[in-house]
């Protein structure tokens, strides 16, 4: 931060203020503290029979590449309601949004993906602004190899192996980047106790 959004003063510290336990963006002149917190991104898993509805990104990061609809939630809503209005920006669908099925942590990057599994009651989809396209994959169509980004890797594998065991369950992952390079997946789900995805 270069200016206070209280007073305008050009005087930003980088510190711990008295009381707290982590560095925050600290206001010199008139002692306002500036508190960042993660954000959240809710999406979902849309089914129609025994598939699954795809977006082919048309913005940065990862363009071109595909993914489950999903983006931040905006002030007002509930996460719920913020999956289905991405599902509608990003594929022209309505859905019904069920149970929370995946919670992802990703601390190097502060956000916090939430997924919901879902149903499209019609089978009207189509790319909205921000995709080039929308299809509707089986599972062995995946294009596992061009998928975004890993929790959206991750959501499907746990989808497609819960839904041949015959029951969902609530799972929670954190992703860790390690060196730039390596991504690690630190699974636990309510089913039962840490393993390997």
């Amino acid at each position: 931060m270069k200016f206070c959004s209280r007073c305008g003063s050009e005087h930003m510290v980088w510190r711990v203020p008295e009381g707290d336990n982590r560095p925050r963006h600290v206001c010199d002149s008139c002692s306002e503290i500036f508190y960042q917190n993660p954000n959240i991104v809710a999406g979902c898993v849309p089914v129609w029979g025994e598939q699954i509805l795809l977006c082919k990104r048309a913005i940065e990061p990862r363009y071109g590449l595909w993914t489950l609809p999903a983006g931040f939630m905006e002030n007002g809503e509930t996460t719920a309601e913020a999956a289905a209005r991405e599902t509608w920006e990003e594929a022209s669908t309505r859905v019904e949004v069920g149970e929370l099925f995946a919670v992802f942590n990703l601390p190097q990057i502060n956000q916090v993906y939430m997924m919901f599994l879902a149903v499209m009651p019609a089978l009207e989809f189509g790319p909205g602004t921000e995709s080039l396209d929308c299809r509707l994959y089986d599972e062995p169509d995946i294009p596992w190899d061009q998928l975004a980004f890993p929790t959206i890797t991750h959501t499907l594998r746990y989808f497609f192996d819960d839904r041949r065991r015959g029951s969902y369950s609530l799972h929670f992952a954190d992703i860790v980047r390690e060196g730039g390079e390596t991504i690690l997946l630190a699974r636990r789900d309510a089913a039962g106790p840490d393993a390997e995805p």
